[in-house]
């Protein structure tokens, strides 16, 4: 007999704390109001954000997208 494989729940904590920063990092949109929320990022993107924290532990990296990666100065 083998024994099943075993996948590691999330907790409730986590998952909230993930929650909160995905809405934060991609706002939804308001119903009526035009300037609130944004309409960057697809499903995909926020489902990736949102898996990438969980996989960190309710851990992420804020910098912007289009912020260079290398953390060096250039002169």
């Amino acid at each position: 007999m083998i024994a099943p494989a075993t996948a590691s729940a999330i907790t409730a904590e986590v998952a909230r704390t993930c929650d909160a920063a995905a809405a934060k990092a991609f706002p939804p949109k308001q119903v009526g109001n035009p300037a609130a929320g944004s309409s960057k990022g697809s499903a995909k993107e926020r489902r990736d954000y949102f898996n990438k924290c969980v996989a960190n532990n309710g851990k992420v990296d804020d910098a912007p997208a289009d912020a260079p990666q290398d953390s060096k100065a250039k002169n």
